[in-house]
């Protein structure tokens, strides 16, 4: 990992840590990248690494840092519970949107800021489409909150990824979620939920492939 944990003041005063990486040769833009369920784990950070090689200033915000510091899950059966405890239970929705728009804030003085998210992740993403006027674009990862935030509108362009075989979205959701935002790039894969993660037993590399390259054309097209 090439990049650093820093600490960074929130909106409501509360310091938590940051994960940054410097972008490698010319910079194309910031990029607000948030975590699966399981924290800003090695491969959140390696996700982080990846976009900065490709010119993107990347923060990535440890959103439970005030109930459970240095929170960092494994996918087993345990970890997974004690995750959806903490996202579910112990952590505000609401503070985690705050705590996005805080890392927007500090990248959008220098270009077009983007953001991308997997998983819980994901829905942080839908909902900051809808709420922040600062992003150039949008691109969200199989969030299972989006099928019930459907009637939020997105202010920039805006992608979604789902997997056809995600037992925990059910395609319904996604298909209204389709047909009530024909503006918006909803995505369908041939695989499970958590498809981007080479950590997860639901990994499938060509979904992943396709996935982020969809990802880089949609920020390519709107000023990264």
């Amino acid at each position: 990992m090439r990049g650093q944990m820093i600490r960074m003041q929130m909106s409501d005063g509360a310091e938590i840590g940051v994960y940054h990486v410097e972008p490698t040769g010319e910079r194309r833009g910031g990029l607000v990248l948030i975590q699966e369920i399981f924290g800003v784990t090695e491969h959140i950070r390696e996700q982080c690494d990846l976009f900065a090689d490709l010119g993107y200033e990347v923060l990535a915000p440890a959103l439970y840092d005030r109930e459970v510091p240095g929170f960092e899950a494994t996918y087993s059966e345990e970890d997974i519970q004690r995750a959806i405890q903490v996202a579910r239970q112990l952590h505000d929705f609401e503070v985690s949107l705050k705590d996005a728009q805080t890392c927007i804030d500090a990248l959008k003085g220098k270009g077009p800021v983007f953001m991308t998210g997997y998983c819980y992740g994901g829905s942080v993403t839908w909902a900051m489409a809808a709420r922040s006027g600062d992003l150039a674009a949008a691109s969200g990862y199989y969030g299972g909150m989006i099928p019930t935030q459907a009637n939020l509108e997105p202010k920039c362009p805006t992608i979604l990824h789902f997997g056809a075989h995600d037992h925990g979205i059910p395609l319904p959701g996604v298909e209204r979620v389709a047909e009530l935002h024909p503006e918006v790039g909803v995505y369908i894969y041939d695989a499970g939920h958590g498809f981007q993660s080479d950590r997860r037993t639901d990994y499938h590399e060509p979904s992943a492939k396709l996935a982020r390259e969809r990802t880089l054309a949609l920020f390519h097209a709107n000023g990264g």
